[in-house]
């Protein structure tokens, strides 16, 4: 069995874990907690979204986020997400070191999220493109596997967005699994696909774990080649565009799972779970990764 020696994790949890939090989180709040996580040696944090504030309300300070964090943490490329051209554009002005744009592998989810079809989505990122400068784009590929309204997604839809941004010159590729449900050999086979039709592409995968199948997935990725994972500290997360998705492959399990595999994140474990727990205490939401609970109880028994 081949697998690799080395992974790269990126924390999404004060994007993805905070956007569903209907409870106003202060922005002094939020920093802390991106301080604790820098701490622990992510190289890269997805850390807002440049979105409409009636959308996403958690969102609304995303200037503010990026130029607190740009100022305070030099060697930590600090993403953002938004689903069009002026979200790419304001998170540009504020200073992002990369920004991840959305276009859907499900018509109708895509519609959901950014009120637009795959194709205007994708002439918008041709527009992306041609403005970007030295800011990276990430190319973010939600519903991959399956859609909440549409059920399997086709391959197909995948292959023709990756190929129109590689055209039109993004920096990284992002493949998610928004609803959670997606299985072991399902993440396989369309990785496997992907790998054949772009043999140099370094794909990022971000999975939910809806069906409790997240971890089995990422290990069916590591088979398939794939050294790059999305991840949210304590769990946190789900799409408010995909009724009843889960919340992200927590942070620490995977980081757990993959230092006792021999295979290296980078990742000072014991600050990890230290961030945990301050974002238990800080936040109004419980956090649900395995380790906080086997950690707990090994304590309690002690």
């Amino acid at each position: 069995m081949h697998l690799p020696k080395q992974v790269e994790i990126t924390e999404v949890g004060p994007r993805d874990g905070f956007q569903n939090i209907k409870e106003w989180i202060p922005t002094e709040t939020k920093l802390e907690i991106i301080d604790h996580l820098a701490a622990c040696g992510f190289k890269k944090m997805e850390v807002t979204a440049f979105v409409h504030p009636k959308a996403v309300p958690q969102m609304a300070d995303a200037k503010e986020i990026i130029t607190a964090v740009k100022a305070k943490h030099k060697d930590v490329v600090w993403m953002a997400l938004t689903p069009n051209l002026k979200g790419v554009t304001n998170a540009i002005e504020a200073g992002a070191d990369q920004v991840g744009y959305i276009i859907s592998a499900s018509d109708r989810h895509n519609f959901a999220n950014t009120k637009q079809t795959i194709d205007q989505s994708l002439e918008g990122l041709g527009e992306v493109c041609k403005i970007k400068g030295d800011t990276k784009i990430q190319l973010s590929i939600p519903t991959v596997f399956n859609c909440p309204w549409g059920g399997r997604v086709p391959a197909e839809n995948v292959i023709k967005i990756i190929e129109y941004g590689l055209s039109v010159g993004v920096d990284d590729i992002g493949l998610a699994d928004t609803v959670g449900s997606a299985h072991p050999l399902q993440v396989k086979e369309l990785l496997d696909i992907v790998k054949a039709k772009f043999p140099e592409l370094n794909l990022v995968l971000h999975l939910h774990d809806t069906n409790g199948m997240a971890m089995a997935s990422i290990f069916a990725a590591l088979q398939a080649g794939t050294t790059r994972f999305e991840t949210a500290v304590g769990g946190l997360g789900g799409c408010p565009f995909a009724p009843g998705a889960a919340g992200n492959v927590a942070t620490e399990d995977l980081v757990n799972m993959l230092e006792g595999m021999g295979i290296s994140t980078g990742i000072d474990f014991d600050k990890l779970m230290k961030a945990a727990y301050k974002v238990q205490e800080l936040l109004p939401v419980p956090i649900s990764s395995r380790m906080s609970s086997a950690i707990a109880c090994k304590t309690h028994m002690e």
